[in-house]
């Protein structure tokens, strides 16, 4: 069966397909068809005699492998039985099931899963003595995901616990321990975790020069897709297996690369060419996803960035109206405009899963959560709960929730468990005692005795609430000082102890603190709060429903209408990313990508005024990632903004004009 490439691809995409011999980097720009050139690539090899087990196609995931190998099976028939194609860990299984003996492991070695991993990490801390319960250390999870990290960037764990993720010395010191200890027990017991298909992968690679030899004689073409999100391990095996005959293609774009805390590295993609001096270098620019206005914005943002390959992403499509930059009030006004525009496009017939609401961070979706369970309409959080929904969100707000209603038994055994030497059992007997106290203030008053470790932690207990009764809740501010007073007291140490990403939650509780400041009645706060938790489980399984995503997440999907909050300064980028030039680049990639969803129409949006609970009431400037690009590529509202008349982008079906204050 010949194909018609020529007519069946794009200029672009032709000369990758029929050029892609020797050492190749394909930068694949943003809806530019990749999937279709790798497929097409494999296609091509097939059909000029090359046989399938000499070809090698390694993907990010097994959707994707599965994906392009069916399409492979389309265009060529069912003549391509022994293509080598999978996932990393994938093909990586499939060599150690013939090898491992070559490294200290049998051939009959099991499989650690997450779970797997993280019980034999425990098992080591309780043989040295160590908490597992997060109370004095890290907990389990969270020293495999260090162990993890640092393997994964071939960083020592010592260092990766201090300079990564914050631990002191100590801490680190004694995690670099454990993972000596959890190599050694996974080595004794013939089991690997999923770290260990690649790692020792590359280890056999580098011990062993025959088997080495052997596959990279026997794949004599290699084609890798999503090469910007490959970690030090993944870069290290391809450079092996591609050493003999040299026919590598690597597709990505370092314009997306978004992924540096899970351990990819840009500079895989940035360094192809002078790891391969004979590299060629081919661009795909045609863009058949966005408007011409849309790209025009993106690639105006991303041309700031000093480490990356120039682009510029081309349309296909005609048309097309300006992206849009509203500059709202607050963060009320913000979620309101969003809704606004939401219930106006659904009017004239868009299905709500056309819609998407992209942000930096969780917590930045806080209010829009709340106003869009009030106006009734059907959302869900896409890659994770929903704001009010979260762990931490819900310790702290049973907390509140005790303040209003002492005999609240599921807040108090949510709080109990915190505690360390307080069990389901020990909770229980506790639970016993509080419910017979008339008023949460006589509860604090009273001696209550309880034995050992649980009695130390009722009075720790004790020292919150007492302190929390002394606020006066009906003051402006009041509940967001009843937070700070939970986390001073040790809850902030607690999410240390208990997850990796404790940052990011306290960022999620500093907003909560924020939000709270702009209640002065603990009532009305509780019942938005559950109305917002109500609302999210009647459209749980419903797919009619309106996207709320992180960025990240939202990599790789395209939605119709996309809206991006939060945008303004100190938030996205976030402050902590200005100081080092690497991480103020992926903050800019990140927007990239975020622009870069959209099809017909962009939003971006930004809160002028907020409350801190730090600084109190605080005045922003759009993100500098608008501030960079040139005003010609994007409209303001209409409105009194600096006193200034800007065009209309959108139609007011209500003649309403919306007020905004300058900063």
């Amino acid at each position: 069966m010949s194909i018609d490439y020529r007519k069946l691809l794009n200029d672009e995409q032709y000369r990758v397909v029929t050029e892609g011999d020797g050492p190749c980097l394909v930068l694949a720009g943003a809806g530019s068809g990749k999937t279709r050139t790798l497929v097409y690539r494999v296609a091509f090899l097939l059909e000029k005699g090359i046989k399938p087990e000499n070809i090698l196609l390694v993907t990010f995931t097994n959707k994707a492998a599965k994906e392009m190998l069916a399409r492979v099976e389309t265009l060529n028939g069912n003549g391509f039985s022994g293509l080598w194609g999978g996932t990393f860990h994938h093909i990586g299984n499939f060599i150690l099931r013939h090898h491992a003996h070559r490294i200290g492991y049998k051939r009959n070695f099991n499989i650690l899963d997450q779970e797997d991993s993280t019980s034999l990490v425990k098992r080591l801390m309780q043989a040295e003595g160590l908490a597992i319960n997060g109370l004095t250390f890290p907990k389990p999870s969270v020293v495999q995901s260090v162990i993890s990290f640092s393997r994964n960037t071939n960083c020592e764990v010592v260092q990766s616990a201090q300079d990564t993720y914050g631990y002191p010395e100590n801490v680190a010191i004694i995690m670099g321990r454990l993972a000596k200890s959890y190599e050694e027990k996974k080595l004794s017991a013939n089991v690997m975790d999923f770290d260990d298909l690649l790692l020792n992968w590359l280890r056999l690679l580098e011990e062993c020069p025959d088997v080495k030899e052997k596959y990279a004689k026997q794949f004599q073409y290699v084609l890798v897709d999503e090469y910007q999100d490959t970690n030090y391990v993944q870069a290290k095996i391809i450079e092996k297996l591609s050493d003999f005959h040299h026919n590598v293609l690597v597709v990505g774009d370092d314009s997306q690369s978004i992924y540096s805390f899970r351990a990819a590295d840009v500079r895989n993609i940035l360094d192809f060419p002078k790891l391969f001096s004979n590299a060629k270098i081919y661009k795909i620019e045609t863009n058949y996803r966005s408007t011409p206005q849309i790209l025009s914005l993106a690639n105006d943002s991303i041309k700031h960035n000093l480490g990356q390959f120039e682009k510029n992403l081309k349309a296909v499509r005609d048309g097309g109206t300006l992206p849009v930059l509203l500059a709202a009030r607050d963060e009320h006004q913000e979620a309101m405009l969003v809704v606004k525009r939401i219930a106006e496009l659904t009017a004239r017939g868009l299905d709500y899963s056309s819609i998407a609401v992209l942000f930096r961070s969780t917590y930045q979706s806080a209010e829009l959560q709340l106003e869009m369970s009030k106006s009734g309409y059907p959302y869900v959080v896409r890659g994770g709960l929903r704001y009010f929904e979260r762990a931490h969100i819900k310790d702290v707000i049973a907390y509140l929730k005790i303040l209003a209603n002492h005999r609240d038994e599921l807040s108090w055994r949510r709080i109990l468990l915190l505690y360390e030497g307080i069990g389901p059992k020990g909770a229980d007997k506790m639970w016993q005692k509080i419910q017979g106290f008339e008023s949460l203030a006589e509860l604090m008053a009273g001696e209550l005795v309880f034995a050992g470790k649980a009695g130390i932690s009722w009075q720790k207990l004790v020292t919150v609430f007492r302190k929390m009764l002394k606020i006066n809740l009906t003051n402006k501010g009041s509940l967001a000082d009843a937070v700070q007073i939970v986390l001073a007291e040790g809850y902030e140490q607690h999410l240390k102890n208990i997850h990796e990403d404790y940052r990011d939650r306290l960022d999620d509780l500093q907003q909560l603190q924020n939000f709270l400041g702009l209640y002065n009645d603990l009532e009305k706060l509780l019942a938005d709060v559950m109305l917002s938790e109500a609302f999210a489980d009647s459209h749980e399984n419903d797919r009619r429903t309106v996207v709320l995503t992180t960025i990240h997440q939202a990599k790789g999907l395209e939605w119709p209408v996309v809206f991006i909050i939060g945008l303004r300064d100190g938030y996205f980028p976030n402050n902590r990313n200005l100081e080092k030039a690497n991480e103020l680049e992926e903050e800019r990639r990140l927007f990239y990508v975020a622009v870069t969803r959209a099809k017909d129409e962009l939003n971006m949006l930004y809160p002028i005024r907020s409350f801190s609970y730090k600084f109190g009431e605080v005045y922003s400037n759009p993100s500098m990632f608008i501030k960079e690009v040139d005003a010609s590529r994007y409209l303001t509202k209409e409105g009194s903004w600096g006193g200034k008349t800007f065009n209309k982008p959108w139609e007011e079906d209500d003649g309403e004009e919306v007020i905004y204050y300058n900063d």
